[in-house]
């Protein structure tokens, strides 16, 4: 069974309900959530929160009420509610010596894989220097076209991109139940779910409360995704105060298992995929490559096909023999001006500055 403790990386979801109350932050919950962050902190794991609440704060500084918003209206409220947002955090967290980040995003930026890449390796670089990054849906330049929806769904393809262990869910209910315990006295809370199948959905419902989207089907749609990609993920109360710490005392919660691990998850996507050009490999990379390296300009001895960044590349031999697939951090056009080039000339080459790999090691499935 996964626990937070064990976890090495961990998505935390913050739902608007339990951050806002009434258009005014929640101050005092929101301090005792940065103990617990700091608490992860301390003891090496990386953190990541994916965070609603920038509509509900900006509607309650505009004076839109607690009514259904029209798109621009939303989309104003937004803007104003982001920098607060961003701000709470940064204060909550500030006093213990964390730093954050904002990060926002749309649908388009996983649905495209460039853009997939490049959210990705900015989230890899502030968990590297100890940044807590808060990433919230776009809503200032989202449509419903191009949109998650919901934070739930957002905070799964976040665990899923980063390769994070456990995906933490505080919700206004202890877990998922049979029934919604609101209205149905006899529901019962499953501590583990192992398969979600039909006959689970079917419990789900759809409803959502007070400032929140999500219903509880929206958090079995973001089970799927979490599992499928090798995290664990668990819904637990998040309105008391310390909910993680909580969570670690033994807090009611329901854990659904992972189907993988997420670094087997990615590997098996990045295998699945259908090629788009050719990158041949001296003998030396070959080798460098099967102790599990990444793919250095210098290696690279020919370009073969028309691709883009973040397409999917076959990597071979010296003697054409199949190595494996990788993601392209660079474009056809630029792997072939770059190729059997030292890394360090790569912009005098190029003309500007770029990432030292050409397919990075975390990108490729040999």
């Amino acid at each position: 069974m996964a626990t937070l403790s064990a976890a090495k990386r961990i998505v935390i979801k913050i739902g608007s309900a339990l951050l806002v109350d009434g258009g005014d932050l929640r101050a005092a919950w929101l301090k005792s959530l940065a103990e617990d962050v700091a608490m992860l902190r301390e003891r090496g794991q990386d953190v990541i929160i994916v965070s609603s609440g920038s509509i509900a704060l900006g509607r309650g500084v505009l004076g839109l009420g607690e009514g259904a918003l029209a798109l621009e209206q939303s989309q104003a409220a937004a803007a104003v509610g982001q920098i607060r947002l961003a701000r709470a955090y940064e204060e909550a967290l500030q006093p213990h010596g964390i730093a954050t980040a904002q990060v926002l995003v749309t649908l388009d930026d996983s649905a495209d894989r460039r853009r997939y890449l490049n959210s990705r390796a900015t989230l890899e670089q502030l968990l590297s220097l100890g940044v807590v990054p808060i990433v919230n849906e776009n809503d200032t330049i989202a449509t419903d076209e191009i949109r998650f929806g919901d934070n739930d769904r957002l905070a799964a393809q976040m665990a899923v991109a980063v390769g994070a262990d456990v995906l933490v869910l505080l919700s206004d209910v202890d877990g998922f139940y049979s029934g919604n315990p609101k209205e149905d006295a006899a529901a019962t809370r499953f501590d583990m779910i192992d398969r979600i199948t039909p006959e689970i959905e079917a419990m789900a419902g759809d409803a959502g409360t007070g400032l929140s989207k999500g219903g509880m089907l929206t958090k079995l749609m973001a089970a799927k995704t979490a599992t499928a990609g090798g995290a664990a993920m668990v819904i637990t109360l998040g309105s008391q105060p310390r909910p993680l710490a909580g969570l670690e005392a033994g807090s009611a919660a329901t854990w659904f298992t992972p189907q993988t691990d997420p670094q087997a998850a990615r590997k098996r996507w990045i295998a699945s995929m259908k090629p788009k050009g050719t990158l041949r490999v001296d003998a030396g990379a070959a080798e460098a490559l099967r102790r599990g390296k990444s793919l250095l300009p210098a290696g690279v001895s020919a370009v073969d096909g028309t691709f883009g960044r973040g397409d999917p590349v076959v990597i071979e031999g010296p003697e054409r023999d199949r190595l494996g697939v990788g993601l392209a951090r660079y474009t056809s056009e630029e792997a072939a001006v770059i190729r059997g080039q030292r890394s360090d000339r790569i912009e005098a080459l190029l003309g500007y500055p770029g990432r030292a790999a050409l397919v990075h090691r975390d990108d490729m499935a040999v």
